[in-house]
């Protein structure tokens, strides 16, 4: 029989670090070919969040270039023209899980200050090699590099080299390369079909990508106008939750739970505090640290039921705006139609967000499948390329939409863009590829979709009288050189000539179809020469 101490189980604590390590498929880095995609995608929106969120149009480079002979290692490099990073924070930025600047209340593309390092992370166990980065600000007078690693088990930077340089004119922004063992056969497509997507909602950017066989991609800047940046704004009430208002207890900054309500809430003044207030039996004027966790749960239970708040500010998110989504579409597929719409700003679970739709059809807008328009799915302007299946957005395209309604019989040259932006966007995992079922977004998405949908078919309605007018003027056009030929013969030599009797029935045949005389002669003489 086994004694106690045999039986004991070992337990440890682990670092952020470690379980991202151990686990580095949570946060989509499950083999070589998502590992370079994901790459990609990390420095990207890193680099894309330097620039458009704070009002600089964006100029981004991004190389892939094979670094190994032997072996599948890629040396992965994006440079943007954004604000830069402290020289300061670079260590910790690149170097320390969980540690970013995205913990605030405001749309950002990234989320959970994971990607970038868990980037870091799979070079340094596939391919030994360090994350290099460049960065300078505007304002200071040198550029600074840093070479660095992760100490898994401690969670923090180990520093490699570092130095810095004086600038011989005012560069600002980021340089950040990473070499990974990748499979680039097999992300190829995928890699091309991000930055495609990306530049569909940043037509705002000039993008250049180089990939490992020299081809070189170039979006040029089409439009200058900037979606407005996102603003910090404070929590909503019917957001909180217990641990929430426990860490704003904490900071120390409140001597009294009525101040601590109205100045860390938004929607909660002076009238609502207290009746939130009087309904949880608490005293107004007592330290929010003296208030225990059974009276604070149900102060809680109160903020989420209550139900006259004002909606959660939408100051905090930033739309692409029906310009952008529009120059955007336009730049990549050069369509016949196309149209955008931003809602107005709605809320679930205490958090804004808004959804935006656009559609373009014709063009070089590629046919669809027989199911559902061609579909691009983005939340906070990120991409989602992977589980559209799973994904509400294509629940609503193929479920909720009758595509019959708006004269769209599939399959057919359509693709309908969706954007969801949120300072709490719903993703179904860590990976952000796909946004959950919130009965709220749904409907807003329907909504969005059918009223650009509405303006396709009026557009469809409108074309379609128009090829059926054409029809009858071409019915009617193979008889016209006919008519006036035995007409200038009856008539004789006294009357009007062939040429006039011809355009005078081109004329009638003009009023009496609407189509414009010029098209008529056109038809008129395509008959004559036999086409």
């Amino acid at each position: 029989m086994a004694s106690a101490s045999e039986t004991v189980e070992n337990y440890k604590a682990i670092s952020a670090a470690e379980f991202f390590y151990k686990y580095k498929e949570i946060a989509g880095f499950a083999n070589p070919a998502r590992a370079l995609y994901q790459t990609v995608r990390e420095l990207v929106e890193n680099a894309l969040d330097a620039t458009d969120a704070h009002g600089i149009l964006p100029n981004i480079k991004i190389t892939i270039e094979k670094a190994d002979q032997v072996h599948e290692y890629y040396k992965i490099t994006v440079e943007d023209n954004g604000i830069g990073i402290p020289p300061h924070i670079v260590p910790k930025a690149f170097g320390r899980v969980l540690f970013s600047s995205k913990y605030v209340l405001r749309q950002t593309r990234g989320m959970f200050g994971l990607g970038v390092k868990v980037a870091v992370l799979y070079g340094q166990m596939t391919t030994g090699r360090p994350v290099e980065i460049i960065t300078s600000q505007p304002g200071l007078r040198r550029i600074y590099y840093y070479k660095l690693r992760i100490d898994i088990n401690k969670n923090q930077p180990i520093i490699l080299e570092r130095g810095s340089w004086r600038k011989n004119r005012d560069w600002h922004g980021s340089i950040v390369s990473l070499t990974i063992e990748g499979d680039w056969s097999r992300s190829k497509s995928r890699v091309k079909d991000y930055i495609k997507r990306t530049a569909v909602v940043t037509p705002y950017a000039n993008i250049v990508f180089m990939t490992p066989e020299g081809e070189i991609y170039y979006y040029k800047r089409v439009i200058d106008k900037l979606p407005s940046p996102p603003k910090r704004v404070k929590p909503h009430p019917r957001g909180v939750d217990l641990e929430l208002l426990k860490r704003i207890r904490e900071t120390g900054k409140y001597t009294t739970l009525y101040n601590l309500l109205t100045k860390s809430f938004q929607s909660i003044g002076d009238v609502t505090a207290k009746k939130l207030i009087s309904q949880a039996g608490l005293d107004p004027n007592i330290d929010p640290m003296k208030i225990s966790d059974k009276d604070l749960l149900r102060l809680v239970n109160i903020m989420k039921k209550y139900n006259k708040y004002r909606p959660p500010k939408a100051q905090a998110l930033s739309p692409l705006g029906p310009d952008v989504i529009k120059a955007g579409l336009t730049r990549i597929y050069e369509p016949e139609f196309v149209e955008a719409t931003t809602r107005k700003p709605s809320a679930y679970q205490g958090h804004p967000f808004i959804v935006e739709a656009g559609i373009a059809y014709g063009g070089k807008v590629p046919r669809s499948p027989p199911d559902k328009p061609n579909l691009l799915r983005y939340a906070n302007k990120i991409p989602l390329l992977y589980d559209e299946g799973s994904d509400v957005i294509t629940a609503v395209i193929k479920e909720d939409i009758n595509w019959d309604n708006y004269l769209v019989h599939l399959p057919a040259p359509i693709v309908v863009l969706v954007h969801i932006c949120s300072t709490k966007v719903p993703f179904k995992g860590v990976g952000k590829e796909s946004i959950a079922d919130v009965s709220d977004i749904r409907r807003e998405i329907k909504l969005a979709i059918s009223e650009v949908a509405r303006k396709l078919r009026n557009y469809l309605s409108k074309k379609i009288k128009e090829e059926e007018k054409k029809k009858k003027i071409v019915n009617l056009a193979k008889y016209i050189p006919e008519v006036a030929r035995a007409l200038s013969i009856i008539i004789g030599e006294d009357g009007l000539g062939y040429n006039n009797i011809l355009d005078k029935l081109a004329e009638i045949a003009a009023a009496r179809t609407g189509i414009p005389k010029n098209e008529v002669e056109k038809v008129i003489k395509n008959v004559e020469i036999g086409t």
